[in-house]
């Protein structure tokens, strides 16, 4: 159990404390709201008035110090990155010549940071998670960051409890079983076995054993251990970014950077590390989570009308409609006598799609990129 007065370590500020966002995804599953030239993760998916990276940006503020956030991402986000957090300095904006997985995005974070600040304790994060509960979401991460500096040889992800047999989530196993309601659970447990998307009947074993969290893809250590695990795990990929020492956070960074980021293995953080370091912990997320990795996802954490539609925009029109989720951009959408479909419109893109064939979506897009071009993706 993690036994620390809470109220008052989340009233000091504390220098070590970093936090790196992941913002270099693409989000076709969001097609056509999120395209290649605007992903999802620099929308306000959520309707709230802030984007899915500004929210992301302000709940670590509470954390962290700002000049210790980074943001990662391609180098065609830069002016977007930059025209949404102006209160970032573009130093702590850590720029990909090409996408190479969660793991050299992790490494040339690490790297940097740990040229600063040998100390670092590091929060890593997507930039396009649904957190329900502000106040859960930063008890848990600061009894993780605890966790992580009085324990610094250990890797730390936050497990989520699920309730449903899932099969696009990763899964990590203990060696206990979780207890029923997650509002009691705050224990650190070490991992037995992560496991990556198991088919149906897998889950729901998973799921009815309650010895497995899934993997909510947020990760926290200290900058010691996680440039250890490069070495010990992924050589390859510390030789590229320990060549930096001396280049980090001065004007040769960017060219260094674009001359070792082709050479990376294409590989995640989870196959790369965490399914084979010996001291990987997990601790329960005390908050409502959601990865909002696909349409659905954005429609079960969605306000819905009385005959369960959720409506993103300004002039929808429903009638004899349920169960439908509606994102327009700027025209006028009357729908009548759907159920169960996705209608998103976007510039001069409309999707209209039943929520079932969600998973068809990556291969409508790949069509209509060998059809109309790079222009409608």
């Amino acid at each position: 159990m993690l036994n620390f007065n809470l109220q008052n370590y989340m009233a000091q500020t504390d220098e070590n404390n970093f936090c790196v966002i992941m913002a270099g995804g693409i989000g076709s599953r969001f097609w056509p709201k999120s395209r290649t030239q605007c992903p999802k993760q620099f929308l306000d998916i959520l309707g709230t008035g802030r984007t899915l990276l500004q929210q992301t940006f302000d709940r670590f503020s509470k954390i962290c110090k700002k000049e210790n956030i980074f943001v990662v991402t391609g180098e065609i986000y830069e002016d977007l990155v930059c025209q949404q957090l102006p209160e970032l300095d573009k130093n702590n904006i850590l720029l990909e010549p090409l996408r190479r997985n969660t793991a050299p995005c992790i490494a040339y974070a690490s790297y940097k940071i740990m040229s600063k600040n040998p100390n670092a304790n590091i929060v890593v994060s997507p930039a396009d998670h649904y957190i329900g509960d502000e106040r859960g979401f930063e008890e848990t991460i600061f009894r993780g960051l605890q966790f992580t500096k009085f324990n610094s040889g250990v890797l730390l992800t936050i497990g989520i409890i699920p309730n449903r047999p899932e099969t696009g989530y990763g899964y990590i196993q203990i060696n206990s079983r979780i207890g029923e309601n997650p509002l009691d659970v705050n224990e650190v447990t070490k991992v037995k076995l992560f496991t990556e998307k198991p088919d149906l009947e897998m889950a729901k074993m998973f799921l009815e054993s309650r010895e497995f969290f899934w993997n909510s893809g947020i990760f926290l250590w200290n900058v010691n251990a996680i440039v250890n695990a490069f070495r010990a795990y992924l050589p390859a990929v510390d030789d590229l970014f320990s060549k930096g020492w001396d280049i980090y956070n001065t004007e040769n960074e960017r060219e260094f950077i674009n001359t070792i980021y082709p050479e990376c293995a294409n590989i995640s953080i989870d196959y790369g590390i965490m399914e084979n370091h010996e001291s990987i912990y997990v601790i329960p997320a005390l908050f409502q989570w959601s990865d909002l990795g696909t349409w659905g996802s954005l429609y079960e954490n969605s306000v819905k009308d009385s005959s369960g539609n959720a409506i993103a925009g300004t002039q929808v029109i429903c009638s004899n409609t349920t169960g439908c989720i509606i994102n327009s951009d700027s025209k006028l959408v009357v729908v009548d006598g759907l159920k169960d479909y996705i209608i998103a419109q976007s510039d001069k893109l409309l999707l209209i799609v039943p929520k079932a064939n969600e998973q068809n979506i990556r291969n409508i897009v790949n069509s209509v990129k060998a059809q109309y071009g790079e222009d409608y993706v």
